[in-house]
C-alpha cells in the first residue's frame, strides 16, 4: 500500500518536474479581420498647427500606426516625433511637374529622400502639369524619381488626384507600366476615383492596379458631390466603405491603408477618434465574418 500510494504521488508531481521548455499545444488565434496598418494624413493632424511632437502623440494614444506627411522639408524632425512614439512615416506628398519647359520635380526631394534612406516610407507623388508629350515627360521623370529612391531602398507611388496630369487610376498605371521599375507603383485613393465617377468599376480597377498597388486612402464619403461630400470622418456617408475596403482585401492588397481627412471641419482629435473607431470595427466586422 505505501509503494502504491508513493506511486501515485510521484504520477501527480511528474508535470511539475517537466522541463519549462515542454511544448503547450496553442489555441488557433481568431481571425484579426483586416491586415491592412492604418494611418493617417497629416491634414487631419494638425499639419501647420500642431509640431510634430503634439500630432505624434496624438496619433499614438487614439491608436493608429502612423502618418502620411506633405512635402520635402522637415523630415528629420517628424522622425524624431514618430520615432519617439513608435509610429512610422508611411508616405511623403510631393509633387512632379511636366510642361513646356520640359519635366521636373520638388528640389527638395532629393535631400528628403536621402533622409528617408531605409525607412520604408514611399514618396506619394502626384504628376501636374500640362504638355504635348505629357506622357513622355511623366515617364522620364517618374524614372528619375524611382533612380533616387532605388538607392535609398524606398518606393515611389503614383497619387492620381482629380484635376492633375495624373487625374484617375488608369493613368497612374499607364506611366507605372511605361516606367517598368519594381520600386514604382500607383495608389487607389477613394474620394478621387469617386469624384471621377468610376463608381460602377470598382472591383475591375482594384482587380487592374493590384501588381503595382503600393498605397490606398479611403475616408467617409457620399457616392457623389463636392469635396464635403466625397471627405467625411470615417463612419459617415452614404458610401459603403466597408466593402470597399473587404474587396480591396479580396483582391489580394494587404498593404498600408491611409485616412484622408482634407478640409473636414470640427475638433481633428475627436475626428481622428471617430475614424479610428470606425475602422476597428470594420476590422471586428471582417473578423467574425472569417470566423462564420
Amino acid at each position: 500500500m505505501k509503494g502504491t500510494t508513493l506511486l501515485r504521488a510521484l504520477l501527480c508531481t511528474l508535470p511539475l518536474m517537466l522541463p519549462s521548455y515542454v511544448a503547450v499545444a496553442e489555441e488557433p488565434k481568431p481571425p484579426r479581420g483586416f491586415p491592412h496598418a492604418f494611418f493617417a494624413f497629416d491634414n487631419g493632424t494638425g499639419r501647420g498647427e500642431f509640431p510634430p511632437e503634439t500630432q505624434a502623440k496624438m496619433l499614438k494614444e487614439l491608436g493608429y500606426d502612423g502618418i502620411g506627411y506633405t512635402g520635402a522639408t522637415g523630415i528629420p524632425e517628424i522622425l524624431a516625433a514618430l520615432d519617439k512614439y513608435r509610429l512610422k512615416l508611411f508616405s511623403i506628398y510631393v509633387g512632379a511637374f511636366v510642361g513646356p519647359e520640359g519635366p521636373s520635380y520638388d528640389p527638395g526631394l532629393a535631400t528628403a529622400i536621402e533622409q528617408l534612406k531605409g525607412r520604408d516610407t514611399v514618396i506619394w507623388l502626384t504628376i501636374q502639369g500640362t504638355a504635348e508629350n505629357g506622357d513622355e515627360q511623366a515617364v522620364q521623370v517618374v524614372r528619375q524619381v524611382g533612380v533616387l529612391a532605388e538607392k535609398a531602398k524606398l518606393r515611389v507611388a503614383l497619387y492620381p488626384h482629380v484635376g492633375f496630369y495624373v487625374a484617375q487610376v488608369e493613368d497612374a498605371l499607364k506611366i507605372v507600366k511605361q516606367v517598368n521599375r519594381p520600386n514604382v507603383g500607383a495608389s487607389f485613393n477613394l474620394c478621387h476615383w469617386l469624384r471621377a465617377g468610376d463608381e460602377p468599376n470598382m472591383k475591375l480597377r482594384m482587380e487592374q492596379s493590384r501588381p503595382h498597388l503600393f498605397l490606398v486612402s479611403i475616408n467617409g464619403a457620399d457616392h457623389e458631390g463636392g469635396w464635403d461630400r466625397l471627405i467625411q470622418t470615417l463612419g459617415r456617408g452614404e458610401f459603403d466603405v466597408y466593402a470597399f475596403v473587404r474587396t480591396l482585401h479580396e483582391t489580394g492588397y494587404t498593404g498600408p491603408i491611409g485616412l484622408q481627412c482634407y478640409n473636414v471641419r470640427g475638433d481633428r482629435r475627436e475626428n481622428l477618434s471617430r475614424s479610428i473607431a470606425a475602422w476597428k470595427a470594420f476590422c471586428e466586422r471582417r473578423a467574425k465574418e472569417l470566423r462564420e
